[in-house]
């Protein structure tokens, strides 16, 4: 990471990056680097800084960088990090709240990974499930990437890994309805 000259950090960034913790559940200073977490988590081969080093900006008061990082982006929230944490740090749950402030932000540092959450909700709330195929064709208009992977469709439908009609679950409205809570409690915030 290099030196830092600790003196000279902007100083609304610790009360932000408190809240940011405060959200997530999160003690910052509980974290002493073990680096457990990075070392357990299964994208750390494509992330640009470790999960330790982004708790590490943070506890710096760096939190522009951690802003601009793709890890919390690529984080698949798995909470291996959370788990293997041996002070309980909730690192998945401080990833999310990074990507959610960054979002907020209009800090985005990888390509339509918002686009693509967007449209991965759009056949859970029709159908109560997510289809690959419908997700993938709204995800490749949408992105302007049309045939992006199209070359993969004829092997994966005939091998059984993508179905044509989408499979419903029995109660959709059910889902619906959680869904439309969790969208309401979450303008609240």
């Amino acid at each position: 990471m290099g030196e830092k000259n600790l003196s000279s950090l902007p100083s609304g960034n610790l009360e932000r990056i408190e809240a940011l913790a405060s959200c997530a559940g999160a003690k910052l200073s509980d974290c002493y680097q073990c680096g457990k977490c990075s070392a357990g988590c299964p994208m750390a081969h494509c992330m640009d800084l470790m999960p330790r080093e982004i708790i590490r900006y943070l506890q710096l008061g760096l939190i522009i960088p951690a802003f601009r990082a793709k890890s919390p982006w690529i984080c698949a929230s798995c909470h291996i990090c959370s788990v293997r944490c041996p002070h309980d740090v909730n690192i998945a749950g401080l990833m999310e709240e990074v990507r959610h402030d960054a979002d907020r932000r209009r800090i985005r540092p990888v390509r339509n990974v918002s686009l693509f959450t967007k449209i991965f909700l759009i056949p859970v709330k029709t159908w109560g499930r997510s289809n690959e195929l419908v997700m993938t064709a709204l995800y490749n208009t949408s992105s302007g990437r049309l045939l992006q992977n199209f070359s993969y469709l004829p092997k994966m439908v005939t091998g059984g890994k993508l179905h044509i009609s989408p499979d419903k679950v029995k109660d959709t409205k059910s889902v619906r309805r959680l869904m439309d809570n969790c969208k309401r409690e979450a303008s609240k915030n």
